[in-house]
């Protein structure tokens, strides 16, 4: 009896398996292709990948900018504050550091305390310099390290839908977001 039960249990499991069908694959232009592995402000690592099903702001910054990053940060609470609670809820926002070699997790974190991101919805990540490079090339942000360490980089905001793809993007920054950004951004999560 008990052979007959496990035998039972064994090929519902097959079936359970089988049951469930792969992920398609991912658009040939999405962006969330890049195999590097990323670690975010709580030290947890990730692939881009895995926030593939819901649209998304990108922006590239580093922590120990003054002047641009702050900006980019507010440019990315200023369109998160135009949204509807249950748009805002669609929308993740990811930010990954060009200063791999200093932005450590907790130089990530200590920027998500100071500036109260929501980390239910705002991510903050580091990758490796290949995988920097990776990800700039395909959002269209330049950079380059300075004699002093900072770095002079493209300041935009960029919107991927759901797949990963580039739908938008805004070098204008403030708290009062671009409205031609923020209709595509709006347009963008209430796509099907």
């Amino acid at each position: 009896m008990n052979k007959i039960l496990f035998a039972f249990l064994f090929s519902f499991a097959l079936i359970g398996n089988a049951a469930s069908p792969k992920p398609a694959a991912l658009p040939g232009d999405s962006v969330l292709q890049i195999d590097n592995v990323f670690t975010n402000q709580d030290g947890r690592n990730f692939k881009l990948a895995e926030r593939r099903g819901k649209p998304q702001l990108v922006a590239m910054f580093y922590t120990s900018c003054k002047y641009i990053c702050p900006l980019i940060i507010d440019s990315g609470k200023g369109v998160d504050n135009s949204l509807t609670p249950a748009e805002r809820k669609n929308l993740s926002i990811l930010l990954v550091s060009i200063d791999p070699a200093r932005d450590t997790p907790e130089a990530l974190m200590y920027i998500v305390n100071k500036r109260k991101l929501d980390t239910t919805r705002w991510t903050l990540s580091r990758t490796d310099e290949k995988g920097v490079r990776t990800l700039a090339a395909l959002l269209g942000v330049r950079y380059r390290v300075l004699a002093d360490g900072e770095f002079n980089h493209t300041s935009a905001l960029i919107l991927l839908d759901a797949e990963g793809r580039v739908v938008a993007r805004t070098e204008t920054l403030g708290s009062k977001p671009d409205p031609v950004f923020l209709t595509a951004v709006k347009k963008t999560l209430t796509a099907k």
